[in-house]
């Protein structure tokens, strides 16, 4: 608890020095860019830190950053009751480093490192407890760098996220993020952003430097972003393709070949904001057609001009589940590599399979201090079908309910942050149980607690 206490002071006193909103700080460390630091004249160490020039004329240059994240969890009847409780809670640390080398305005290369681990918690899985591995290391070639349009190729092992992180996430929330080997070709215009890729989800072993390339799964697809689009402001287009040697849903289990071709269109400016997402997809399960689909909408409006500037929001979905059990097809939408904690701040449900309503508000105390509450309702979309974790693992089976009604979440959360440094968050749910989860276990209401702080350098 002591070494606990000195970091966190240390993490504490380090956002409070430097203070200011770093907007270099990026989600995606890949994308921080520290050239604005090319003539400062500064001793600064962490300013050195972030910009090594390599010549006398500084284009090529090295940066260096990481991150810290503890994160306190508390379950009551964490998974409805049926697996034992951690009585006193359990301790989740997060360790990034990286370095990133821009050896000439025509290659760089960069290199992360990550170390999850679990404290305290009762057999914690590879996402949460992943003592260190390298978790990013590509090359970038620069094709055509013009000032209108850029074309990159880029292969190694890399972070992939895009759109609404519906289908394709880094996994911020879990302990450890997702990474992919592969290669991919990027061009980008001024209003045109395509991604083409293929690629294999790094496998998480439980050893140091032992994760390796999945042999089991192959994804690959294409993804596009076009931007100041008359009327509609913003449209993606994409198709995403899936391999897997052995998926298994509630009715069928074996090879999946899976194609997804989905759209999104979007708008995150103004008081209105909203974001409408369709996606079907279609391949096979060893000898069963699978045809899945959904569609979203989220919206939320913005109230600018009154006191602590609220912003409600309406999200709902549709997710295809099976209709038939022990029949030729497969209807369970498969969400691919979504967000871990994908309804809220805590991972319960994953979007299979599944009809949700959640309305939110959130509530602007100043410019650093923000208040979150939302409220999900969920049922099953079939009845013959389970519901299944954010992995795609079956939780309950549909065979022994015909209820739809699975529950309502109520979760808050308290969100204090100085700049995109440091942020401390504070937050809770309660899952009230419905009829499909108490006929399928032990059926008890779940209360999770989470306290996080997390400082990016």
């Amino acid at each position: 608890m002591k070494k606990l206490l000195t970091i966190i002071c240390f993490i504490g006193f380090n956002a409070v020095f430097f203070a200011q909103n770093n907007a270099a700080i990026k989600s995606f460390r890949y994308d921080d860019n520290f050239t604005y630091l090319k003539n400062d004249t500064s001793k600064n160490w962490y300013t050195q830190m972030k910009f090594i020039p390599l010549n006398a004329s500084k284009e090529n240059y090295i940066s260096a950053g990481g991150e810290v994240r503890y994160q306190y969890f508390y379950y009551k009847n964490e998974r409805w009751g049926d697996i034992p409780n951690d009585k006193d809670g359990y301790i989740l640390t997060r360790f990034l480093l990286h370095i990133d080398i821009h050896a000439s305005k025509s290659f760089r290369a960069f290199f992360q490192l990550q170390s999850s681990n679990a404290n305290g918690r009762i057999n914690p899985n590879l996402i949460e407890n992943n003592p260190l591995d390298y978790h990013q290391a590509f090359f970038d070639i620069n094709i055509s760098n013009k000032n209108e349009s850029k074309l990159i190729f880029r292969g190694g092992r890399q972070e992939m996220s895009y759109g609404s992180q519906r289908l394709v996430s880094v996994r911020e929330l879990p302990n450890s993020r997702l990474s992919f080997d592969g290669l991919k070709l990027i061009f980008n215009t001024t209003n045109l952003n395509t991604d083409l890729f293929y690629s294999h989800p790094v496998v998480n072993s439980i050893g140091i430097f032992d994760n390796h390339f999945n042999k089991d799964s192959k994804f690959w697809g294409s993804y596009t972003v076009l931007n100041s689009v008359p009327f509609l402001n913003n449209i993606d287009f994409y198709y995403l393709g899936l391999w897997k040697r052995n998926s298994i849903f509630d009715d069928g289990a074996g090879k999946e070949t899976r194609h997804s071709l989905g759209t999104r269109v979007w708008k995150n400016s103004g008081n209105w904001h909203y974001d409408f997402e369709g996606v079907y997809q279609f391949g096979n399960l060893e000898n069963q057609t699978i045809r899945g689909w959904t569609i979203s909408s989220n919206t939320t409006y913005q109230f600018k001009k009154n006191k602590y500037v609220p912003t409600v929001g309406l999200k709902s979905e549709y997710i295809s589940g099976d209709k038939n059990y022990e029949d030729e097809r497969i209807e369970t939408f498969n969400p691919l590599y979504p967000r871990g904690a994908y309804f809220g701040i805590v991972g319960l449900i994953g979007p299979s399979n599944l009809i949700d309503i959640h309305p939110s508000i959130n509530l602007e105390f100043s410019s650093k201090l923000n208040f979150a509450l939302d409220y999900d309702i969920f049922w099953r979309a079939s009845i013959n079908d389970g519901i299944y974790n954010p992995n795609q693992r079956l939780i309950y089976s549909g065979k022994n309910s015909f209820k739809k009604f699975i529950g309502t979440q109520l979760s808050n959360e308290i969100i204090y942050q100085t700049s995109n440094q440091f942020a401390f968050k504070c937050g809770a749910t309660w899952f009230n149980s419905g009829s499909f989860i108490k006929d399928s276990g032990a059926g008890k209401d779940i209360f999770f607690g989470s306290t996080t702080i997390q400082y990016k350098f």
